[in-house]
């Protein structure tokens, strides 16, 4: 979510890669989750729209349109086969789909037939994406929270939690506003625990975020985030899962904020558990933003991380500590940033109000056996792995055929 707080090579394979209608209340428009459980029979021909505690099946090859809200509520399962294409109609409804903690999504497409969740309107914040709960541990004041879309219940102390399975999903012209200062994101992941798989997912288009995490578990491979408003990846609140052949793209000019948005938590910077993902194989491109503000790679709020096998280009300051609590973190964790390669000349360290004492440095960076000052060569066969020399392995092009 939005917070307060280079010209290359061409890229020769673009990557981007019933009930009636609920009623749109102004409570139900705000992301207010307040009506009770329900057994409605949420689709009806081809049209999606409303709340259920029952099993949901999209068939094979089959077209749905969404007209507002889905919503899974606990024991509930929506199973989405391959090949099934969700469009978002264009309509004044808010539309998402979300999973709450108790139930599970299991979208399983393939790499020849994904499965596709898209918009009437092809345009950025046609609708509101999907935003999953789960019951694993964040480190908010009480352990659990509610989410920004569907003010659903998350966190929890079971890290095991699963919510189910996505893999070969396209998700496109995301982040519709639900208010006027709450956008939703790609794929939320709220709580969502370890015993949940994620892998093989593209979000292209989108009005905010790409893909957020809000603590949990969960791990995610192999993912895409083409153009995306906002970040294209964010954490926060305690996320430790795992990434690994993650790609984030901006279109030179598009009006896009950080490639990598990362905190531990904004309010409590020391709060437990520290989110503290591991990263391996990741290539993000900015969008050759000069400003003096512009990140790639954003690291801060106390976030810990470990990182390796990396390339950072096509911002002003494509690795940005800021911090103290980061700072120090990375200071005794040296190996924690690994093979990593960036364009810019330098880490910038950011030292801010009131937290004047960030420990990092560039140096520290270098001693590690990092790489400042980069130039990168793209080609259309690459996955994502830094080779310390410039160039990008070629042996494995895993965005074929199912990406935009």
């Amino acid at each position: 979510m939005k917070k307060n707080i280079f010209k290359f090579a061409t890229l020769s394979m673009a990557l981007c890669a019933s009930v009636a209608c609920v009623s749109c209340s102004e409570n139900e428009e705000n992301g207010d989750n307040n009506l009770p459980s329900g057994n409605n029979e949420v689709l009806v021909g081809n049209e999606l729209n409303g709340i259920t505690d029952k099993d949901v099946t999209l068939k094979q090859g089959q077209t749905y349109k969404l007209t507002g809200k889905l919503q899974i509520q606990a024991p509930g399962k929506l199973t989405i086969e391959p090949g099934v294409k969700i469009i978002s109609a264009y309509t004044d409804n808010i539309s998402y789909i979300l999973i709450e903690q108790g139930a599970q999504i299991y979208a399983v497409g393939t790499a020849e037939q994904p499965i596709v969740m898209t918009a009437e309107r092809a345009q950025a914040g046609s609708w509101g994406g999907l935003h999953i709960c789960g019951k694993a541990s964040i480190n908010v004041e009480g352990g659990q929270g509610k989410s920004e879309i569907g003010n659903a219940v998350y966190g929890g102390s079971y890290d095991q939690d699963n919510s189910g399975k996505l893999k070969y999903i396209r998700m496109e012209y995301t982040g519709q506003s639900l208010s006027s200062d709450t956008e939703s994101n790609g794929i939320t992941f709220y709580g969502v625990g370890s015993g949940t798989e994620a892998s093989y997912l593209q979000i292209c288009d989108g009005n905010d975020d790409g893909i957020e995490f809000f603590g949990g578990t969960v791990n995610v491979d192999h993912a895409i985030v083409e153009n995306c408003g906002d970040d294209s990846f964010d954490w926060t609140e305690g996320w430790r899962g795992q990434g690994s052949n993650w790609i984030a793209y901006q279109a030179e000019g598009a009006d896009c904020d950080c490639l990598i948005e990362a905190d531990n938590n904004g309010d409590n910077m020391i709060a437990s558990p520290f989110s503290q993902p591991v990263l391996k194989n990741l290539t993000l491109i900015g969008n050759k933003d000069t400003g003096a503000k512009a990140a790639g790679v954003k690291l801060r709020a106390g976030t810990h991380a470990v990182i390796e096998n990396a390339v950072i280009t096509g911002k002003t300051n494509d690795l940005w500590v800021e911090t103290s609590e980061t700072g120090k973190y990375l200071m005794n964790n040296p190996a924690s940033l690994k093979n990593i390669g960036i364009t810019s000349a330098s880490v910038l360290v950011k030292q801010v109000e009131g937290d004047e004492n960030n420990p990092y440095t560039n140096d520290m960076f270098l001693s590690s056996g990092n790489q400042t000052g980069q130039n990168f060569t793209f080609t259309n066969k690459y996955v994502g792995t830094f080779d310390g020399k410039g160039a990008l392995d070629a042996s494995d092009l895993w965005t074929a055929g199912w990406t935009k």
